[in-house]
């Protein structure tokens, strides 16, 4: 991913936002998960043929708010045409993704938050990138030769996140001094930093497991972890 791990926080904190502000959304996801890992496992990548919705959830947070969203400029290294379009050498291409990503035509309503736009679509970007342009899921790791070359593990990082987070917890507005719930703003223009790389504003949020029985899974499998991780030095500071 264009940007590497604050990239993918970004990318995180864009999708629990989205989870709060559209809670349909969340409960669909954790029914499909409930439905085909239960509560004593969590959610792991050999689970990703049969979460179809998940991935549609991770190319959707992607589409949703690009944390790159004009990409990095790219210059032609000889003159090239385009359409019937001369390209100078030397040109600066700038990859309009927030616009493309954004584009009614083929994303109804964009600015909802709606897994749905990738119905059917559960290719990895890495395999879509191979193909036809016009059938990107979206432009977040970048175009052509310059295409991430960390997309392989990111994708699969996200997935894997996204998934485990939706298993195991409920993602809530926080409640105000007044004890209102408060929404958090999910404007492209007022709830997002502006700049080269975007992220959300600051924003209240309530985070619960969602059971004692997956609060208990949790634990065993960060005790199962820091046996793995003691097998390895430290480094030292």
């Amino acid at each position: 991913m264009e940007g590497g791990s604050d990239t993918t926080a970004s990318i995180l904190t864009a999708f629990i936002q989205a989870m709060i502000k559209w809670p349909e959304v969340q409960q669909k996801a954790q029914a499909h998960i409930d439905a085909v890992v239960g509560q004593d496992r969590t959610p792991q990548w050999s689970d990703y043929a049969s979460l179809p919705y998940i991935a549609q959830c991770v190319k959707e947070a992607q589409r949703w708010r690009p944390v790159v969203p004009l990409g990095f400029p790219h210059a032609v290294g000889e003159d090239d045409w385009v359409e019937g379009m001369l390209i100078p050498k030397g040109t600066t291409v700038i990859v309009n993704a927030y616009g493309m990503q954004h584009d009614e035509t083929r994303f109804p309503n964009p600015d909802i938050f709606d897994p749905d736009h990738y119905e059917g679509v559960t290719a990895l970007a890495t395999e879509l990138n191979a193909g036809d342009a016009e059938k990107r899921d979206h432009w977040g790791y970048g175009a052509g030769r310059r295409f991430c070359p960390g997309a392989h593990l990111a994708e699969r990082n996200l997935w894997v996140a996204i998934a485990k987070m939706l298993w195991a917890f409920k993602f809530e507005p926080s409640l105000g001094e007044d004890g209102n719930v408060v929404e958090p703003d999910v404007s492209n223009e007022t709830g997002y930093s502006a700049g080269f790389l975007v992220c959300a504003c600051p924003f209240g949020c309530k985070v619960t497991p969602r059971s004692d029985v997956r609060r208990a899974t949790i634990l065993k499998e960060f005790e199962d972890a820091k046996k793995v991780f003691a097998k390895y030095e430290t480094p030292k500071a």
